[in-house]
């Protein structure tokens, strides 16, 4: 027993490590830390041999973590609507990008791709995309690692936002448990790689949708 479940595990970390969705700003934030943290995680990613899977764009922070990846030698998957590759904002030098036809159809394209989430600092497209995969962490229909790089105490408010939503009775803690937050990038590389889902009653089984 033992043995079979050192072995489950080793798969487990195994496959954890293929690949890991960044969202973050299209913008490049009002600091240079904010775009030397995205190239930072990007080459971090290419030398942990974590595949980044991203939103395809050149722009911003979606560019700086795709150029930290690909400097690094790592593989870079871009998954972008067909409206926007219209726009000329597709990165050009990924390993592969993956055209969809709708914003939904991304974030599912970006689920399947992933083993966990990262947030970089963005604004409400980085904000609707993180929580809708939340959300489906919540309702049971993932127990992927959900994870805010808090560069620049960028995502301290939020947290405490979120920490005022279990005050007044509108989340559970267990579910607040859900989101690693760290300034470090390895910290939370290292947090996201043992994190364990929390045990919640869910709303809804995988097996029920």
């Amino acid at each position: 027993m033992g043995a079979l479940f050192f072995n489950n595990l080793k798969v487990y970390t195994d496959y954890f490590m293929n690949g890991i969705t960044v969202f973050c700003g299209s913008s490049s934030g009002d600091k240079e830390v904010y775009l030397n943290t995205a190239r930072s995680l990007g080459n971090a990613l290419a030398e942990n041999n974590i595949k980044l899977i991203y939103g395809g764009a050149s722009v911003g922070l979606m560019g700086a973590v795709a150029d930290g990846a690909l400097e690094a030698g790592g593989t870079v998957i871009g998954v972008l609507p067909r409206f926007l590759e219209a726009k000329e904002i597709a990165h050009e030098g990924l390993s592969e990008l993956v055209l969809v036809d709708s914003m939904h159809e991304r974030k599912t394209r970006m689920n399947e791709l992933s083993e966990g989430v990262i947030a970089l600092p963005g604004g409400f497209g980085t904000l609707e995309e993180f929580f809708e995969m939340l959300t489906w962490a919540q309702l049971g229909l993932h127990k992927k690692p959900m994870a805010l790089l808090n560069v620049n105490h960028f995502y301290d408010t939020l947290l405490t936002f979120m920490g005022n939503m279990v005050n007044q009775g509108f989340l559970k803690h267990e579910n607040l448990k859900m989101i690693l937050a760290e300034e470090n990038i390895q910290t939370l590389l290292e947090a996201m790689k043992t994190y364990s889902a929390p045990e919640i009653v869910k709303w809804i089984d995988k097996e029920s949708t």
